[in-house]
Order: C-alpha cells, then sequence, then structure tokens
C-alpha cells in the first residue's frame, strides 16, 4: 500500500474506527449529550472545546486540498461557536466526520512523490509530516475527550467528586 493511502487509512481508523487503540471519535461522540460537551472540570477544556480544536485543524488542512490559502492559527483553534442544543452539538459531530472522510479521500490521491513535498510552504514541513501529525494529534485529544466523559459520568452516577 503507498504512503498516501496508509495515511488516509489511519485517519479514517481514528475517526471512524479500525484502529488498534480501539476507540475512535464516531463512537466516543455518539452519545455524548450537549450538558456533557459542555461541561468543564477543573479549568479543563470541554468535550466541546477539543472536538472542535481537533477538527480545526483537519478543516483547515482540507482546504489547502480545496486549492485555497492555509488560514489556521493556533491561537484560534479552541474559539469554537457557542454550542447549545442537542441539534447543534449533533450537526457539528456530523461535520467533524465528514471533513475527516473527506480529507481522507484526497490525501489517499496524492502520489507517493507529492507527499514528500512542502505542505504550502517550507517552513511547515511536508504533506506527511502534516497529515501524520493530525492523526497524533487526534489520537492524544481523542485520548483527553475518553477520560473528561468518564470523570463527568462518574460524577454523575456516584455523585462524588468535584467537577
Amino acid at each position: 500500500m503507498c504512503v498516501s493511502k496508509q495515511l488516509a487509512t489511519h485517519l479514517r481508523a481514528v475517526h471512524f474506527g479500525g484502529n488498534w487503540t480501539s476507540v475512535n471519535i464516531k463512537d466516543v461522540l455518539a452519545d455524548i449529550t450537549i450538558e456533557e460537551a459542555n461541561t468543564q472540570i477543573k479549568g479543563l477544556n470541554s468535550i466541546l472545546a477539543l472536538s472542535y480544536h481537533m477538527s480545526y485543524y483537519v478543516t483547515g488542512v482540507l482546504e489547502v486540498f480545496h486549492n485555497r490559502p492555509l488560514k489556521i492559527k493556533d491561537k484560534l483553534s479552541y474559539d469554537h461557536p457557542e454550542i447549545s442544543t442537542e441539534t447543534q452539538w449533533k450537526m457539528m459531530c456530523d461535520m467533524i466526520l465528514t471533513n475527516a472522510e473527506t480529507l481522507a479521500q484526497h490525501i489517499e490521491t496524492l502520489a507517493d512523490t507529492q507527499i514528500w513535498e512542502d505542505f504550502v510552504d517550507s517552513k511547515y514541513g511536508n504533506y506527511f509530516s502534516n497529515i501524520n501529525g493530525i492523526i497524533e494529534h487526534t489520537h492524544y485529544h481523542l485520548g483527553q475527550i475518553v477520560l473528561l466523559k468518564k470523570m463527568i459520568r462518574s460524577k454523575k452516577t456516584h455523585g462524588t467528586g468535584e467537577l
């Protein structure tokens, strides 16, 4: 399998399942309520903020594949819109998954030579490092979301501890 197809497979796996961690965005977010998504524990980022943050980079890189300029900035990556209804939350979750699949489709069309070329500008590294970085970044924050979800539900179930 060529490198670009392998990267697309890994991006899909962290979003839809099939990775060796047996955890993925789709399943983890599926039963999170808007209340849980907005819950903040001891100053940590909320599930909503982390979900938006992960998607922010996917969306930004996707823009490049649509021949648009790279406009994402780290300082804006947590500036999520206010989401206060279950419908808005579900729409956001659906958008996260749709954008991930669209990006995976673009990635798998890259030639093996292009995967090693500069991504927009040499200061950003190559396509491989950016795509692989998104996958690693997503796994990292997915782990945080899993822990937050457990903490929030433990508090609800047992009524112990503080949020």
